[in-house]
């Protein structure tokens, strides 16, 4: 009876911890949600060893966002950004194909515009965080014509990919007639930290 009564209470124990192991494993992954983004703790982005806990505020039309890195060897200081808008989702990626993760942040201005914009961050060599630098469309006259918001962000394989619709001259805000607009980014190094071009530009 004792011998069955410690085999169960061990059974009981590798439930218990098999359920925990699995329930950390389920709160990491490679995006989030605008609800887990809001939610604190509820977004953990995960690649290999290094981690990010995401924050970000809503219900107004600035926002606070923070994002605390775990697992790199040298400064493991939460970050803070201002957000013009509300994240709407975040995602880790390697863009570079360097072996080390660079986490995005999507954001959607208030208003009807809705305006995107990025908040991004690149690990050097495991050690530390440098912003990503999104350059403003203004310096890609290609893609600017037409533009008047409702950006859409995503990682799709290497490259950083925003869409947005395109308005002719007499299209209401709420009515784009020109179809849509798709701006392809490879990441690079810059002067200071890490850039996003423009290498490809797709309308259909």
């Amino acid at each position: 009876m004792k011998r069955s009564l410690r085999k169960a209470g061990w059974l009981v124990a590798a439930i218990c911890f098999l359920s925990n192991s699995n329930a950390h494993a389920d709160s990491a992954r490679s995006e989030c949600d605008q609800e887990e983004l809001a939610s604190p703790g509820q977004c953990v982005l995960l690649y290999r060893d290094i981690s990010f806990i995401v924050h970000a505020t809503s219900g107004s039309s600035l926002n606070q966002l923070s994002i605390r890195p775990d697992g790199l060897s040298g400064d493991n200081t939460q970050l803070a950004d201002e957000l013009d808008g509300t994240a709407y989702r975040a995602e880790i990626a390697d863009l570079d194909a360097n072996g080390w993760p660079e986490v995005y942040v999507y954001v959607s201005s208030a208003g009807s515009g809705s305006y995107g914009s990025l908040v991004a961050y690149a690990v050097n060599n495991g050690k530390s965080l440098t912003p990503v630098y999104l350059p403003p469309l203004e310096q890609s006259p290609e893609a600017l014509a037409g533009y008047m918001g409702h950006d859409q962000f995503a990682v799709v394989e290497n490259r950083l990919i925003r869409r947005f619709p395109i308005y002719q001259q007499d299209d209401t805000n709420a009515q784009a007639t020109g179809g849509t607009r798709q701006l392809q980014y490879r990441l690079e190094p810059g002067e200071a930290g890490w850039i996003l071009q423009v290498d490809r530009v797709v309308e259909y």
